[in-house]
């Protein structure tokens, strides 16, 4: 499976199953708390919003709906940046609890951006599709990689603020939690220098979904059998799974780049080519 494919699924499928939790619970997932209480309506709201993302996060996966569904879907997720997490980061500058959040949101909202880039190549390399779009998804990629490695960063400087916090998330069966918290830290920091200044980006992109998605297997998808089906361990494991998906995204707009320190650049692939 090329990266493109996989983490266009694991986004859309993230997504999905985000609007199916809030459909059934009638909460907003767990990125986007705490939501003001001064907003009315909260619960049909929620219910709302689950609506919504199911009904995008399927659309991108079928080929006649999918660059309005993500289209559509980004604006939405960077609507909660705008609104919610730069607001609250304002706020609170020097909290790094809130800097996750908003580092969250934007690589969703940048991996989703990037997807819509994605389909976009393919569609002009087939001659179908809106054009009008091409224009402003090809010179959003860049801008969207650069703020996907800033949030890496985000993600590594939280693994160090909060070092207790992220060694209990680590397997009971594996020894040195605490190593294993810096260990991680270390290697979002890598990804997200790997990705802003152009070293190996391919390759630190691929290393860093990759550990994503070793969180969703390791830590998060065991733990969802042992609670009650719908609770926070699901959004997590959601959450985590649309991430792993943004991040495979920025991989596969790399794939004309070397893996190695080689330099040079090889010829650009064929948005159609395997």
């Amino acid at each position: 499976m090329r990266a493109i494919d996989l983490g266009h699924v694991l986004f859309a499928l993230g997504t999905a199953g985000l609007g199916i939790l809030s459909l059934v619970s009638g909460h907003f997932a767990f990125i986007w708390q705490p939501v003001p209480d001064l907003v009315a309506w909260r619960e049909p709201l929620a219910r709302l919003t689950g609506a919504f993302l199911l009904v995008c996060g399927l659309g991108m996966l079928t080929r006649r709906t999918a660059v309005g569904s993500t289209l559509t879907m980004t604006v939405y997720l960077s609507s909660w940046v705008l609104v919610q997490e730069a607001p609250r980061a304002a706020h609170a500058p020097a909290e790094v609890g809130v800097w996750l959040g908003v580092a969250e949101s934007v690589m969703m909202a940048c991996g989703c951006w990037m997807i819509l880039a994605s389909i976009v190549e393919r569609e002009r390399a087939e001659e179908t599709g809106p054009s009008g779009i091409r224009p402003f998804a090809e010179r959003g990629k860049r801008v969207a990689r650069l703020l996907i490695g800033v949030s890496c960063l985000v993600l590594g400087l939280s693994h160090f603020a909060y070092t207790e916090i992220t060694a209990n998330m680590v397997p009971a069966w594996l020894p040195g939690h605490v190593f294993f918290a810096y260990l991680t830290g270390i290697g979002h920091f890598a990804a997200g220098l790997g990705i802003l200044f152009s070293i190996v980006p391919r390759l630190a992109a691929a290393l860093e979904a990759s550990m994503l998605c070793s969180f969703a297997l390791l830590v998060q998808l065991p733990g969802v059998f042992s609670v009650t089906p719908g609770g926070p361990e699901w959004m997590k494991l959601l959450v985590t799974t649309a991430l792993a998906g943004s991040v495979w995204t920025v991989a596969y707009s790399l794939r004309g780049t070397r893996w190695s320190f080689a330099k040079g650049r090889q010829i650009e692939a064929d948005p159609l080519s395997p």
